[in-house]
C-alpha cells in the first residue's frame, strides 16, 4: 500500500494482529522492518498471543518477535501456557503486557506499559481481555480502562492505545464506543480475521473491530486446514497443528496527534 505524507504533528502506529507459531514469526521478520520504513511509522505494537506453537509465548518467541523490529508485544487468553512466561513478564512488562484486568494479586507481569519515543513522545499500551464467550475469571474489562484512562489522562490528553482481546465483535464495539474522545486507538484481536471497519469515532478515537492474523493462510485462522475440519466433522480428539506456508500480515495503520492525542488517518494493513 502507498503511505500518505506525515505531518510533524503526528505520530505513525503499526497495530498488528496475533503471531501464530513459527509461519507468523518468519513473516514478522521479512515484513516489520520493510513495512516501516516504508511507512516512516514510528512504534510497532504486536499481539503475539498465539506466537509459540500456536498457543501462548515464551522467552525465546517474544524476544524473536522483538528482534523482528517490533517495540511492543501484547496478549491474551493463552498468555499463561507456556513454562517460564510468568517470570519472564515480570522482567520484561516494560514492553511485553498481558491483559490488565486479571486479577491483580495473583497475575504476573503488567496490563499496561509506557513507550517512549526518540523525541520524547509517550504512548500509554493496555491491553484487556473481553468476558464475552471467552471462559476466563477476568476483571471488568470497561472499569479497568476506566482506571487506566483515570490515571494517564490526569495531566491532560495523551496517546493511547487499547488491545481488547475479545471473541464478541459487539464487546469490542462496545469499548470503541466507552472510550471515545478518550483512547487514541481500540483494536480487537483474537479472531485472527481482519475486519474492514476501520474508521475514526465521532470523538477522535480511532477503531477496527480486529486486527487479524499474523500467520499461515493456508489453513484455518493460522491453523492446519485438514486438522480444523476434524474437528468440526469428528466427536474423535484432532489436536491443533499449525499451518505451513508463508504468512500472511495483518493490521491497521494509524496517525494520532501528538498534542491531542486524537486519531488523525487510520487505514488497514494487508501485506503477503
Amino acid at each position: 500500500m502507498n503511505f500518505p505524507h506525515k505531518s510533524e504533528t503526528s505520530l505513525r502506529v503499526i497495530v498488528l494482529g496475533d503471531v501464530v507459531g513459527r509461519p507468523g514469526r518468519q513473516a514478522l521478520n521479512r515484513v516489520v522492518r520493510p513495512l516501516r520504513e516504508r511507512a516512516s511509522a514510528d512504534l510497532v505494537v504486536v499481539n503475539g498471543e498465539n506466537a509459540a506453537g500456536g498457543a501462548g509465548i515464551d522467552a525465546g518467541t517474544a524476544l524473536e518477535i522483538r528482534s523482528a523490529g517490533v517495540d511492543v508485544v501484547t496478549l491474551g487468553d493463552h498468555a499463561f501456557q507456556r513454562k517460564g512466561v510468568s517470570e519472564f513478564l515480570d522482567k520484561n512488562g516494560t514492553w511485553c503486557i498481558r491483559p490488565c484486568n486479571l486479577p491483580k494479586d495473583t497475575t504476573p507481569g503488567k496490563g499496561w506499559c509506557t513507550w517512549q519515543s526518540p523525541r520524547g513522545v509517550m504512548v500509554h499500551i493496555i491491553n484487556v481481555m473481553g468476558r464475552v464467550f471467552m471462559g476466563s475469571a477476568t476483571e471488568c474489562p470497561f472499569r479497568c480502562v476506566d482506571g487506566f484512562l483515570a490515571e494517564v489522562l490526569a495531566k491532560g490528553p495523551a496517546i493511547t492505545i487499547c488491545d481488547i482481546h475479545a471473541e464478541a465483535t459487539s464487546e469490542k464495539w462496545a469499548m470503541g464506543r466507552f472510550t471515545d474522545g478518550r483512547m487514541s486507538l481500540v483494536v480487537g484481536t483474537h479472531t485472527h480475521v481482519q475486519t474492514a471497519d476501520a474508521q475514526i469515532l465521532p470523538g477522535g478515537t480511532g477503531y477496527l473491530t480486529d486486527l487479524g492474523m499474523t500467520g499461515a493462510n493456508t489453513g484455518v485462522i493460522g491453523m492446519d486446514a485438514q486438522v480444523a475440519l476434524k474437528r468440526f466433522l469428528s466427536p474423535t480428539p484432532a489436536p491443533y497443528q499449525i499451518a505451513e506456508g508463508e504468512g500472511i500480515v495483518h493490521g491497521v495503520v494509524a496517525d494520532i496527534n501528538q498534542v491531542t492525542g486524537r486519531t488523525e488517518w487510520i487505514s488497514l494493513v494487508r501485506e503477503g
